[in-house]
């Protein structure tokens, strides 16, 4: 019977895999599109003053940083698949492994994307990630 569960559970994770794989190749594809046409010239009438092709450029770089977000969860709830029946002590460490590498990745993907909407909104510097208040001295750089 774990066998059973062993192996669906496999397949489910290759499923998920399979997915975080086709949101890769999808926004990689969109980015490369979107960034192609930036460099493309246009006849379009640009605001004075204002640097289009770069807010283009950090609108591209962000949007494809959160597809590149969402499949790094995929890719770990792959990872928790893999080792959710009957693990091996060091399938428990190579997915605590992963887990603090793609978390981290996460973490400051996340923060750049909060900093660069709330420079898009008018604010600066760095957002707290999850609404949290820095403490004095700490997150400043």
């Amino acid at each position: 019977m774990l066998d059973i569960f062993k192996t669906i559970s496999l397949y489910l994770a290759a499923g998920v895999e399979a997915a975080a794989a086709i949101i890769i190749g999808v926004a990689a594809i969109e980015a490369t599109v979107s960034a192609l046409l930036i460099f493309t010239p246009r006849s379009r009438p640009r605001a004075p003053g204002a640097d289009a092709a770069s807010d283009e450029k950090e609108r591209v770089r962000l949007r494809l940083g959160r597809w590149l977000a969402v499949a790094l969860e995929f890719e770990l709830a792959a990872d928790i698949l893999r080792t959710a029946i009957a693990p091996t002590w060091n399938e428990i460490g190579q997915l605590a492994a992963i887990a603090v590498l793609r978390t981290a990745l996460n973490y400051f993907l996340q923060r750049e994307i909060d900093s660069a909407a709330a420079r898009e909104r008018g604010g600066t510097g760095p957002v707290p990630v999850n609404g949290a208040t820095p403490s004095p001295g700490h997150g400043e750089q």
